[in-house]
């Protein structure tokens, strides 16, 4: 039988019917350090229950927006549901046990379903057993997902149990490259897009994303020993990662945090032609999340880029706003047609 997906075949790497031995004891160490949904089971969900459970996960987090916002097409939201569960999880098992052997396995696991789901989806005998995998099963199969796109993001959650610093901005944006890029990849496979050129300018905006987040971070990165400030940029500014442990602000670390958040608005400023080159609903989406991350950036900016003394925050109300200017942009536009 041909492949399916030629291009993110799940036999690339190890055949995904043969299981990789993984340590039983570390797996279910990992395991009861998380929710007991996020478990594997030994029996598949139905189709329903395995949406449900994806549907349930997605609408019970909030991050700087929701996951869907108003105006996606309605036929979409479960599919977004899926793709955000499964992101929401790979996240959560990379960043949420506090022992980078116990995540290194867990992710080892995860990613064994994932190619199990791919393989069966190419007609292997083996299929996956977690809602996720069952629900995101018929995204993958609509859309003509690679899979990479998925695969690439948990080599980023890998790369944070062993790399804590990034000697340069461009080792930084490998790591963006697997943390962010695939994101919004996905997205635009949804909505009927997976040409190069909006996939790069989605890169930008997703890169600007990350580091607008990381910016945001720096405090509480640090609680987990991870400095995403490239290292080059602390000795060009003189500054040192004691004066981050400290919470020590000066002049020269608001020189460089000025120096980071006019460096990530470029990358926003690259990402936004990609508005005009998709379907209206996803316009607005895009714009929301690039200027969701532009206050952030704002709000650097408006505590004097003090981002030690306290983290910056987008209060609701700044959120709603947000959302009104792109809705009367949206229609702007359309009396303008």
């Amino acid at each position: 039988m041909a492949s399916l997906f030629p291009n993110g075949s799940a036999n690339s790497q190890t055949s995904p019917d043969v299981r990789v031995p993984i340590d039983a004891v570390a797996l279910a160490a990992g395991w009861a350090k998380l929710p007991a949904s996020y478990a594997i089971p030994a029996v598949a969900p139905s189709l329903t229950e395995a949406e449900a459970y994806c549907q349930r996960l997605a609408t019970g987090h909030y991050e700087n927006f929701g996951v869907v916002s108003w105006f996606l097409p309605k036929e979409l939201h479960q599919h977004f549901f899926n793709i955000y569960s499964y992101c929401r999880i790979s996240d959560d098992l990379g960043d949420e046990v506090d022992d980078p052997r116990l995540s290194l396995v867990l992710l080892d696991r995860w990613g064994q379903e994932l190619s199990l789901m791919y393989s069966h989806l190419d007609g292997g005998s083996n299929a996956p057993t977690h809602p996720v995998f069952v629900a995101l099963a018929t995204t993958v199969a609509k859309f003509g997902i690679p899979k990479h796109e998925f695969s690439d993001l948990l080599i980023a959650f890998r790369q944070d149990q062993t790399v804590s610093r990034y000697e340069t901005f461009e080792d930084l944006l490998g790591y963006c490259k697997y943390s962010a890029n695939p994101v919004g990849h996905l997205v635009l496979y949804l909505c009927g897009y997976s040409d190069v050129e909006r996939q790069l300018l989605s890169d930008y905006t997703c890169t600007a994303l990350q580091l607008a987040n990381f910016w945001q971070d720096i405090a509480v990165d640090w609680e987990k020993n991870r400095v995403y400030l490239p290292l080059e940029d602390l000795r060009n500014f003189k500054v040192f990662e004691a004066d981050i442990r400290d919470r020590r602000f000066s002049s020269k670390f608001r020189e460089l945090m000025q120096f980071e958040v006019e460096r990530a608005r470029d990358w926003f400023v690259r990402g936004l032609p990609l508005i005009k080159l998709v379907k209206p609903s996803l316009a607005l989406d895009i714009e929301l999340f690039s200027r969701g991350g532009q206050e952030i950036l704002n709000a650097i900016e408006k505590q004097n880029f003090d981002v030690l003394s306290s983290r910056p925050t987008i209060s609701k109300l700044r959120k709603t706003g947000l959302l009104l200017r792109a809705l009367a942009g949206k229609l702007r536009a359309g009396i303008a047609q």
